[in-house]
Formats: C-alpha cells, sequence, structure tokens
C-alpha cells in the first residue's frame, strides 16, 4: 500500500537515505521533503522514483515548519507517517560562554523542532484515528556523556517526551515510535575523531529504521549491541558510571 510520509532533516544523511529507501519501496509512495538546503533538497527530489515534494523550513521555528506542513497537506492532504529526523550535535562545556548558545540552539532543534513538527499534523490524526509520530532520538539520551551534556540531555528530553505522547494518543489509535540509533556514518558522526563502535552504513541504518516504523515499534534501540550496551548503561550505578564515563572522548565543538 503506497504510503505519504513527511521527513525532517531530509536535506542529508539518515534523512535523506530514509527517503530514499521509500521511494525503493514502493514508486507510489509520496514524500515531503523538509529541510533547511534548496539545493541538497531539489537534487534528492530529482533523484526519488516516486513523488516527492521538497521544502525549506527550519523545525527550531514553529512558523516555518507549520508552513511547510500547510504545504504538505494542501497537496497532498494528510500524510500516513511524520519522522521527525532533524537533529544537529556539538559537544559543550558549562564553563565556556559561548556554549550557552550552543546549548540552546541544540535544544530548539532536537527536541523543540520535534515538537514543532508533530504539532500541525497531531489533531487530524487524533480525529481520524490513524497516523504515525516518529522520532530519531538517540542512544545517547540514555546517559549523560561527558563533553556532550546538551546533546545527550536533549535526546533524553525527547525519548522521555515521546514516551509521554504515546501513553496520551493510545486511545486515538496514533502510533509513536522512538528510535534511538548508535552510530550513523552520517555528516554528523564525519566530524567525530575518536571510534565508534558498532557503526552503521546509512543505507543499512534507514533500512532498519523503515522496518521499525513498518512493525509499529514503541522505543528501539539499534543495533542490536548498542541496545545490550544501552540496557547496561542505564542499570549501572552511578559511581560506576562516573568512573567509566569520566575518561570518555569529547565530540568536537561549534558554534553551529
Amino acid at each position: 500500500m503506497p504510503l505519504k510520509i513527511f521527513i525532517t532533516g531530509a536535506s542529508s544523511g539518515i534523512g535523506a537515505e530514509i527517503a530514499r529507501q521509500y521511494s525503493l519501496l514502493n514508486r507510489d509512495n509520496v514524500i515531503g521533503l523538509i529541510g533547511r538546503n534548496k539545493t541538497k533538497l531539489s537534487k534528492l527530489h530529482k533523484q526519488l522514483g516516486c513523488k516527492s515534494l521538497p521544502i525549506v523550513a527550519d523545525v527550531s521555528d514553529f512558523n516555518s515548519i507549520e508552513t511547510a506542513a500547510q504545504i504538505f497537506l494542501s497537496e497532498y492532504g494528510l500524510p500516513d507517517i511524520v519522522i521527525a529526523n532533524a537533529g544537529v550535535s556539538s559537544g559543550s562545556l558549562l564553563q565556556n560562554k559561548d556554549d550557552i548558545e550552543v546549548i540552546e540552539k541544540i535544544f530548539k532543534i532536537n527536541f523543540h523542532g520535534v515538537v514543532n513538527t508533530f504539532h500541525p499534523f497531531v489533531s487530524s490524526f487524533m480525529k481520524q484515528k490513524s497516523g504515525h509520530l516518529v522520532a530519531i532520538a538517540s542512544v545517547a539520551g540514555i546517559r549523560g556523556l561527558p563533553g556532550a551534556g546538551a546533546y545527550s540531555a536533549s535526546k533524553a528530553a525527547l525519548i522521555n517526551y515521546m514516551e509521554s505522547i504515546r501513553v496520551e494518543l493510545l486511545k486515538n489509535n496514533v502510533k509513536v515510535t522512538t528510535i534511538s540509533p548508535g552510530y550513523i556514518k552520517s555528516p554528523m558522526t564525519d566530524v567525530n575523531s575518536y571510534y565508534m563502535p558498532f557503526i552503521l552504513d546509512t543505507d543499512m541504518a534507514a533500512k532498519k529504521i523503515i522496518k521499525f516504523i513498518s512493525k509499529n515499534k514503541r522505543h528501539v534501540i539499534f543495533p542490536w549491541q548498542m541496545a545490550l550496551l544501552g540496557r547496561i548503561m542505564h542499570i549501572l550505578p552511578n559511581i560506576v558510571w562516573d568512573f567509566l564515563a569520566k575518561n570518555a572522548p569529547h565530540k568536537k565543538r561549534n558554534t553551529m
């Protein structure tokens, strides 16, 4: 059955690859490609074998993403799946004044951006008792990582928020899925200079994400090695976690 999918962060990386994989699955699918880079969106639009609608928008700006949603709704109607994939990552240190603004930007995109993306669709989903909301979180949201406090916190907030709305929307038959990947090869991880265990190629990760969505999973951590590690991380006593994590490599800082 053909699907209508609305994807943020579709300019590159995992968002673009999810769009490609959905295009390969069914040529009758319709995909909303939402991102900030008009050139990359247009290029992807031309590559896809199904209908797609590239729309330039910034998820951190509510009016911007609401306009993008209305453009898609007017062209193709209510989507079946909304995938809030847009996200950013940067190292951050509390003692650096410049990082205060970086921390705010990370939350505006990684957390508030998801809320902004879902809002234009959720009332209609509730009314028709269908629809699927998907957010791309991270295994980094399980425990606080040194040097990446803002990123870890934004993903932890997202994971808990998604759990809250999942329970809220059960009575309306609206599906809610949280995807928490480990490392995926993408522009976001290309800047990392440290070893990234169990890193997945983008196409493989996109295929797995689509599979999890199709199975209506509630919260998935993948690959399985990261899922196992995540469970261990979650139950470790604080004193043990502190000892293991204190010398972990820090993600590169940038001004975004």
